[in-house]
């Protein structure tokens, strides 16, 4: 699969209980990305976004940028992103 990649975000703040998660999914769903993003227990989002390295930059610009340029909800303090490791089973893009 040349040119796609996962990357897992692991997204720090304000951002349970304000529609962040909805939010993700509209955002990965206009750039085409395979994936999900759910709540922790520790209060972080996580947002797993596969596809065309491009797209997948692009959401991870766009979960972190600051401030946001596409009215996204709650606020980030910060992005951890772990990148790698494809996985064939993620279809669509879901909240968890």
């Amino acid at each position: 699969m040349a040119g796609i990649d996962k990357a897992t975000f692991f997204v720090r703040g304000s951002v349970q209980g304000v529609g962040f998660r909805w939010w993700a999914r509209a955002k990965a769903k206009e750039l085409g990305l395979v994936g999900y993003a759910r709540n922790l227990d520790d209060g972080r989002v996580e947002v797993c976004a596969q596809g065309p390295v491009a797209d997948v930059e692009t959401m991870e610009r766009l979960l972190s940028e600051q401030p946001s340029t596409a009215g996204r909800p709650g606020r980030v303090r910060g992005v951890t992103a772990q990148w790698g490791g494809i996985r064939s089973d993620l279809d669509g893009f879901t909240e968890q």
